[in-house]
């Protein structure tokens, strides 16, 4: 291996591991505010929206709290960890954070506003719906987002294996 591509390997390695010591602040730091007024905004634009103190958004006869989960910082740290264990150049690996968070953003901001929504209503279906979408569609949006940034990117690595595979060749 080549001294730069050692200290890359190395420098994606060691930023995984610090962003993740201090419990995921830095994603929740960044997207608690993000989710939460693009949400809001959404929810007034439709509803006419309250926004209340902390992360709580008042709509007409509900009170819906953004708590931790509703803004997903473990998922967005998945899909770092995806990007930052998957050798490629750095202008492609920036396009690709860019567009693994935005999209995510975006598809949980919608996934905020359909529950708000289902909850207004008063459906029937706002407690099952929403324990899917927590147990098995969260991880869907990633999964899914993963493999539309590989078909998007034309990236052509495997997450961690491609480096692994890369440091034993280069042992033997």
């Amino acid at each position: 291996m080549k001294s730069k591509e050692v200290y890359s390997l190395l420098v994606r390695y060691l930023l995984l591991i610090a962003l993740a010591i201090p419990n995921l602040f830095l994603f929740y730091f960044i997207f608690t505010p993000l989710t939460l007024y693009a949400s809001f905004y959404a929810l007034n634009a439709i509803y006419g929206a309250t926004l209340l103190e902390g992360n709580v958004i008042f709509l007409r006869s509900i009170y819906i709290e953004l708590i931790p989960a509703c803004i997903a910082g473990a998922a967005y740290y998945l899909l770092l960890i995806l990007n930052l264990s998957t050798p490629m150049k750095m202008k492609k690996r920036l396009k690709s954070l860019l567009f693994l968070f935005s999209s995510f953003l975006i598809l949980n901001i919608i996934r905020i506003v359909l529950f708000a929504s289902l909850a207004l209503q008063g459906s029937q279906y706002f407690d099952i719906s929403h324990n899917i979408v927590w147990y098995l569609g969260s991880t869907l949006f990633v999964v899914a987002l993963w493999f539309t940034n590989i078909f998007l990117f034309k990236i052509n690595s495997i997450p961690i294996y491609s480096d692994l595979k890369n440091i034993f060749k280069e042992i033997k």
